[in-house]
């Protein structure tokens, strides 16, 4: 179970657009809203939300914004992204980032897995040699042979397949891309789906195909990285 405590004094005039923030993370994440609220003058709050301005939003105990508590709750709060824009209250991909975290525990390092492991059927694919030369046909069996494999001339399902399993990596780059690196990295393979495509079966060309399997794969270690932590801008001196 996800603790989240929304902390916050009665006179911020930015409550109100952290629980929409609040909300739209919930929504994206398509779980039910649920958060727990201490006011910074209630008597009553528990002794860690004395350390927080307003508005602070914590989850299982942890600032989204990823900072250590101030140790003080007169100031209000000031918030910036990767981008260094900033912002009154924790912006949505900060909420959802911190809710996804604490919901996966150890099943994030899977997940990620598997999102680089849904590329190893279109690489593999990709990289098997067009069959065109009937003459090598002999050739390939003798070999094959001795392995004790048969010969299967693959060639005319060569391109199919090849379109199938990029088709599958790039619906792994796409899905919920919003809440990892954004739709950049699935960009990126769509780019390498073409060069590869283009490069085995139009242009012949192993240099223009393995340059869009090299994309392809660092695309989606780009897409898997662990996110920079989002740090907020503490106001201490900015009193209520």
């Amino acid at each position: 179970m996800v603790n989240i405590e929304l902390i916050y004094d009665k006179d911020c005039p930015n409550i109100e657009a952290a629980r929409i923030a609040l909300l739209k993370a919930f929504s994206s994440l398509r779980l039910t809203p649920h958060w727990t609220e201490w006011e910074l003058n209630d008597a009553n709050i528990p002794e860690h939300a004395y350390n927080y301005g307003s508005p602070t939003i914590l989850v299982n105990g942890k600032d989204v914004s990823g900072d250590e508590p101030l140790n003080t709750n007169l100031c209000c709060r000031i918030y910036a992204d990767i981008d260094g824009n900033n912002s009154v209250i924790p912006s949505q991909i900060m909420i959802t980032r911190a809710i996804k975290e604490a919901s996966f525990n150890g099943k994030k390092t899977i997940y990620t897995f598997g999102l680089n492991l849904s590329l190893l059927p279109a690489i593999t694919v990709a990289a098997l040699p067009k069959l065109v030369c009937p003459a090598c046909w002999p050739a390939y069996t003798g070999l094959l042979s001795t392995m004790g494999i048969g010969f299967i001339n693959y060639s005319p399902y060569l391109l199919p397949m090849t379109a199938v399993f990029l088709c599958i990596a790039l619906a792994a780059l796409f899905y919920r891309a919003g809440e990892r690196k954004g739709y950049l990295p699935f960009m990126f393979g769509l780019l390498a789906a073409i060069l590869i495509v283009f490069g085995k079966f139009e242009l012949d060309s192993d240099l223009i195909m393995y340059s869009g399997l090299s994309i392809l794969v660092g695309a989606s270690l780009w897409n898997s990285w662990p996110s920079r932590k989002m740090k907020n801008t503490p106001c201490p001196n900015c009193a209520k």
